[in-house]
């Protein structure tokens, strides 16, 4: 069997696997169908407060591979990987913009935005959080508010010459 009507492989995943994974106290955060080499992959990256172990994506793939079996919707043989998201994890619902407040994220958005130095569309900055349909990003002392429905891609950026820092 394959994907139903013009839904993709990873959209039916997604709609199929997020509330058990959601029991299972964890978020899923993204779905990734695709090939590698000759092989078909499913990846999905989970988290949840304190983080993910190796231990917890077994677990969850434990309980997901049964599911998959039973739907059967993915007509190739394929690998399921389950996996933390990681320190450059993907933003993209108004949850994750508030959750991650205060920490340095990458935008890019579907087109340029007018700002006072000029229109951009790949930004770099501290997220402030998410306000009446926006993100606020603090771009060097300038907090600007991007429309979500704007964004195309956001992630965590990971500082790390800061993480050796405090190590230190």
């Amino acid at each position: 069997m394959t994907a139903i009507g013009s839904e993709s492989v990873a959209d039916q995943a997604r709609r199929l696997l997020e509330p058990v994974i959601a029991r299972e106290g964890f978020e899923l955060v993204e779905v990734e169908w695709g090939r590698e080499g000759s092989s078909w992959v499913l990846r999905l990256f989970v988290d949840r407060p304190g983080g993910v172990t190796i231990d917890h994506c077994q677990e969850l793939s434990r309980t997901i591979e049964p599911i998959l079996d039973v739907e059967d919707f993915i007509e190739p043989a394929y690998a399921l990987e389950v996996s933390s998201p990681g320190l450059d994890r993907p933003l993209r619902k108004p949850a994750d913009f508030e959750r991650f407040a205060g920490q340095r994220v990458q935008v890019k958005t579907y087109g340029p935005i007018d700002t006072p130095a000029g229109p951009r569309k790949n930004w770099s900055g501290t997220l402030k959080g998410f306000k009446d349909g926006a993100v606020e990003l603090d771009v060097d002392g300038t907090v600007h508010r991007i429309p979500h429905d704007r964004i195309a891609k956001a992630h965590l950026e990971y500082d790390f010459e800061a993480d050796l820092k405090r190590k230190e």
